[in-house]
């Protein structure tokens, strides 16, 4: 039988001895899952990317395949493009361009306090079981992550986004099945968009249900989220600190519930409607607003309850409690 033609593709997915050979390389990958890592990789997602729908029965992202380790981008890249299941875990910082894509069942969780994902953005387009956890972007030439065209079932959690050219999180075009969590957002305008055009409610509608819990907003312009057409959209127990524009908007008839938070500093924490996008229903309640303007609400929302169970914290230890939890270094 004639040799199989050596490739850069096969070298990577190859044994533990093939790796060991590859670690003096440019590019390396290795098999090498810690128990603390194993264990992190092993947790599932809450709130709505833990409701059993579409197919399955929550987030769980890579686990059922093996544990890699990459230190270069390139093969970074080349295990987020594969088909299989793969806990990929980030040691050091991937430098990347544009929006490079992730493929299904996959859980991406940084090593340490300073994996980093720098230059470029990750974009589910169509893609269900994904777990982003432990990482920081910087400097997305785009979207840090854009979830997209029907993708489902998406967790991302103790990340810390700054300083990207448009969105941090853009969750759009019929996207549904959406936990964010224990994320620090700062040094940055435009957060978080839910749903991309007052256009598009043909395929927004009846999709988009996103949680949002345990973030701290830290001085970040707008957008926390701003949301068209999904419900419901909850926003429960996360901290607001000196947001310039506002907190949150509902928009183009969404149903936002926002709960148990804590606003600082925020002249508008609450609106319903913005700029040229219609209003959209909005309750509020439960929230502690501290030197902040009074929210806009408007109509019912459908109850995240009738999805998931969930416990509030006490909104007035959020101050404490937010920034000492979030981010990279915390799981």
């Amino acid at each position: 039988m004639p040799d199989r033609p050596l490739t850069r593709r096969g070298l990577l997915a190859g044994t533990a001895a093939t790796a060991a050979l590859l670690a003096g390389g440019a590019g390396r990958a290795w098999a090498s899952p810690s128990p603390a890592r194993a264990a992190a990789a092993a947790q599932t997602a809450d709130s709505f990317a833990g409701v059993p729908a579409l197919g399955l029965s929550g987030t769980t992202g890579g686990i059922a395949g093996p544990t890699v380790t990459v230190t270069d981008a390139d093969s970074f890249l080349d295990y987020c493009d594969r088909n299989e299941p793969y806990v990929i875990q980030v040691s050091g910082t991937m430098h990347i361009t544009s929006k490079q894509g992730v493929r299904s069942d996959k859980t991406i969780i940084g090593l340490g306090t300073d994996a980093e994902i720098s230059g470029g953005g990750l974009d589910m387009y169509r893609r269900q079981n994904v777990i982003i956890r432990n990482l920081r972007f910087t400097g997305a030439e785009d979207d840090a992550i854009s979830v997209q065209q029907s993708s489902h079932h998406i967790w991302i959690d103790h990340c810390d986004f700054s300083t990207g050219a448009d969105g941090l999180i853009d969750i759009v075009r019929g996207a549904d099945y959406v936990t964010v969590s224990w994320n620090h957002f700062h040094d940055h305008s435009k957060t978080m968009l839910i749903g991309h055009s007052d256009a598009n409610g043909s395929q927004d509608r009846g999709h988009l249900r996103v949680s949002f819990h345990h973030n701290y907003f830290d001085g970040t312009e707008q957008r926390h989220p701003r949301v068209r057409f999904g419900e419901p959209v909850h926003v429960y127990s996360n901290y607001f600190r000196a947001n310039g524009l506002y907190g949150v908007a509902s928009t183009e008839d969404a149903g936002v519930l926002v709960e148990g938070n804590y606003f600082e500093d925020v002249a508008h924490p609450v609106y319903s409607g913005y700029d040229e996008s219609g209003p959209g229903r909005v309750v509020e309640r439960g929230n502690v607003y501290v030197r902040s303007g009074a929210p806009e609400t408007l109509g019912t929302v459908a109850e995240p309850r009738a999805y998931y169970s969930y416990t509030l914290d006490d909104p007035a230890s959020l101050p404490r409690t937010i920034p000492a939890g979030v981010g990279v270094g915390r799981i």
